[in-house]
C-alpha cells in the first residue's frame, strides 16, 4: 500500500488564503490611514498651541524687559490700545529696540525698530519689522500709576489683555524688571 502525500496546495486553499490576506490588508490599511489622519490633526493642534505660547512669551518678555519710563499707551477706543515702549527683548536681533503694538483691521501687529515710535498713525519714513500676531477682538493694556499700596514694592505694573478671535484669551499681569 502506497500512501499519497500532498506536496502542494489545492486551488481552493490558495483562494481562501489570498482572501484572508486581502481582508487583513484592508483592515491594516484602514488603521494606517486613521493613524495618519489623527497624526495630522494632533500636529496641527500642537503647532497651534506652540504658536500661542510663542505669542504669550514674546508679549511677556517685551513688557517685563521694558526699559523704565519709556512706555506710552494711547487709547484708540474701548477695544484697542496702541502701545510704544523700548525693551531689551528683541526677536529681530536688535539691541534695545523700540516696540509698538498696534491693532489695524482687527489684526494685532508687533513692530520693532531701532528708531523711537513717537505718535500714531506712524509716518511713512518709519523703518521697522512687522510681526502679525493674528486677528483679535480686543487688545488692551493697563498700567498702574505706582501709587497703589500692595505687598510688592513695584512702581509699575502692566495688565495686558488680548482677546484673539480664535477663542484664545490672554491675560498677563507683568512687572517690568528694568525699573529704576
Amino acid at each position: 500500500m502506497r500512501k499519497n502525500f500532498r506536496k502542494a496546495f489545492t486551488l481552493i486553499e490558495l483562494l481562501v488564503a489570498i482572501s484572508l490576506l486581502s481582508i487583513i490588508m484592508i483592515f491594516l490599511y484602514k488603521s494606517y490611514s486613521s493613524l495618519n489622519i489623527s497624526n495630522t490633526i494632533f500636529k496641527e493642534k500642537l503647532n497651534h498651541i506652540k504658536n500661542e505660547q510663542i505669542k504669550k512669551r514674546v508679549i511677556f518678555l517685551d513688557f517685563s524687559l521694558a526699559l523704565f519710563a519709556s512706555n506710552t499707551i494711547l487709547n484708540q477706543n474701548k477695544k484697542e490700545d496702541v502701545v510704544f515702549f523700548q525693551s531689551s527683548n528683541s526677536i529681530h536681533d536688535r539691541d534695545n529696540p523700540y516696540i509698538a503694538y498696534i491693532v489695524k483691521n482687527s489684526k494685532l501687529y508687533r513692530l520693532e525698530s531701532l528708531r523711537e515710535f513717537k505718535d500714531y498713525p506712524l509716518n511713512q519714513a518709519s523703518e521697522f519689522s512687522i510681526d502679525d500676531f493674528g486677528e483679535v477682538n480686543s487688545f488692551r493694556v493697563y498700567k498702574s500709576d505706582g501709587n497703589t499700596t500692595s505687598s510688592s514694592n513695584s512702581k509699575e505694573l502692566f495688565l495686558v489683555h488680548v482677546d484673539f478671535k480664535n477663542g484664545e484669551d490672554v491675560l498677563l499681569k507683568i512687572k517690568p524688571l528694568n525699573e529704576k
